[in-house]
């Protein structure tokens, strides 16, 4: 049985601002559709950023199609913090197929 869902990798593609829990190039996994897979902390800001875009995207949605492709493609959403008013720090995500 094929399976319906493909894997996501999430990685930290820039930081503006101070983030508490991210640095630059790390990454976690979205496995299956549903299942989170990390070996570092995953911020619920950058999961609430996310979580509108994963179904679609581990379903063969083109980011195209949702209006979330960068130049290369890939998906890219924004972290929900307004740092220029919170003095924390925003993170853009891209989102690819593993």
């Amino acid at each position: 049985m094929e399976k319906l869902y493909k894997d996501l990798v999430v990685s930290v593609e820039k930081i503006e601002g101070y983030c508490p829990v991210f640095t630059a190039g790390q990454s976690f996994l979205l496995k299956e559709g549903y299942k989170l897979v990390a070996d570092i902390p995953v911020c619920f800001h950058a999961l609430q950023s996310i979580s509108p875009y994963y179904v679609a995207l581990s379903r063969g949605i083109k980011p195209e199609e949702l209006g979330l492709a960068g130049p290369e493609g890939d998906a890219f959403v924004q972290c929900l913090d307004p740092h220029q008013i919170t003095g924390g720090g925003t993170v853009i995500f891209r989102i690819k197929m593993a």
